[in-house]
């Protein structure tokens, strides 16, 4: 859990690095540039509103199967 944690973590935060230089180094116009960022950064939340969604999901379906009942 930590590792993925971490990772999440190493996403958002290569993120924002990428964003500040997207912002630096554009050639765009800043009223051009920023809806493009806003419209990535959306995009991105949706992604990993998406992974956490799926694994959820995951975890769920491996939590009923350790609750079940065995059989002998």
């Amino acid at each position: 859990m930590q590792r993925a944690f971490g990772f999440l973590m190493g996403i958002v935060a290569g993120a924002l690095v990428g964003g500040a230089v997207a912002l630096l180094m554009a050639p765009s116009a800043g009223e051009e540039l920023r809806g493009q960022i806003r419209g990535r950064s959306l995009g991105f939340v949706d992604e990993v509103r998406s992974a956490a969604e799926e694994r959820r999901i995951e975890l769920e379906e491996r939590l009923a199967v350790l609750r079940a009942p065995h059989k002998s």
